[in-house]
């Protein structure tokens, strides 16, 4: 082993003198790991790293896909993942509902928002769906909410049709496309091959659900400062992205994370600069629009004893990071 590589070694193995030990600029800082969970391929991650943002905030970034949510917030709570690009209304699910998929909750809290939905639409081949079959990714999940939201705007209540889960977005396209549901819900890239495909968006959560909130990134607590400094990446990022100074280079990555075509790309880019769809600026989170998930759970999901939920609600009820 090289004398560069002792020393980085034992760089890692005590911090505390690293700056004293002889060799150590040459060795380098090394990063912080997060085994981060998500659904769709993160083109804003993606952009981040390339940007060298990542690099410079001491982050190693690992993306793990996940095959549900509750997949995911099973490997949130277990400590296999350290955070999540995830749906709001799994964070209220996994910490205030132990009816949850998982039957168990956790201390889990919202640290960003990011996007306000990237599209999320109804989407279908044709309009004739009474009796048809609909994908979501559990029964009782976000996305399904706004669904049985968005069907019920153009005429079909709930009991007009049959729900299959089917798992992710990703996972619900690829059943979209092979034909085992006539609609589902889709998004973040997802929508524009199903577009490309000739299926078309009936209803927009963005005009049904107003307003709404897609993407947060979102842990457990204790919250870690790795988790904190990547919350503030992403937000700055986002802010460049929607100042037009990262346009070609997110037409790129979405091509590649997502296999866009440039067209198709160029179009992401737009729904990412959407206000009423896209990135959310600063990273906030919208008292509103966790209003909306809560009336969408209450309206559509189980009934549940008590009101869970109305801690959602008080801004000192731990659902955020700051709380």
């Amino acid at each position: 082993m090289s004398r560069v590589l002792i020393l980085a070694a034992k760089c890692c193995l005590d911090q505390a003198s690293c700056w004293d030990a002889i060799g150590c600029d040459y060795a380098g800082v090394v990063p912080e790991t997060i085994q981060l969970g998500t659904f769709t391929p993160s083109v804003l991650l993606r952009v981040a790293r390339r940007t060298g943002r990542l690099t410079e905030a001491g982050l190693e970034i690992v993306e793990s896909p996940v095959a549900s949510s509750p997949a995911q917030f099973a490997a949130l709570l277990d400590g296999t993942l350290d955070a999540v690009l995830t749906s709001p209304d799994n964070v209220l699910a996994y910490r205030y509902l132990a009816a949850n998929p998982l039957g168990r909750t956790g201390d889990v809290h919202i640290v960003s928002a990011v996007d306000r939905g990237m599209g999320l639409a109804l989407y279908a081949n044709g309009s004739d769906l009474a009796g048809r079959t609909f994908g979501v990714d559990v029964p009782d999940s976000g996305f399904a909410f706004a669904m049985y939201a968005l069907a019920e705007s153009i005429g079909l209540p709930r009991s007009a049709y049959q729900v299959v889960a089917l798992g992710s977005t990703p996972k619900r396209l690829t059943a979209l496309l092979a034909g085992e549901c006539a609609a589902t819900m889709l998004n973040a890239g997802n929508e524009l091959h199903a577009e490309a495909a000739g299926y078309k968006p009936l209803a927009r959560a963005a005009e049904v659900c107003r307003p709404y909130l897609g993407t947060v990134l979102a842990t457990r607590r204790p919250l870690r400062l790795a988790v904190g400094t990547l919350s503030a990446v992403l937000t700055a990022t986002a802010t460049a992205i929607l100042a037009g100074d990262l346009d070609t280079m997110v037409i790129q990555e979405a091509g590649t994370a997502l296999g866009l075509t440039p067209a198709l790309a160029a179009r992401y880019l737009d729904r990412l600069t959407d206000p009423d769809e896209g990135l959310v600026p600063d990273g906030s989170v919208d008292p509103a629009a966790i209003r909306t998930l809560v009336d969408l759970r209450r309206r559509y999901g189980p009934e549940l004893p008590g009101d869970p939920l109305a801690a959602a609600l008080d801004p000192a009820g731990g659902l955020l990071a700051g709380a």
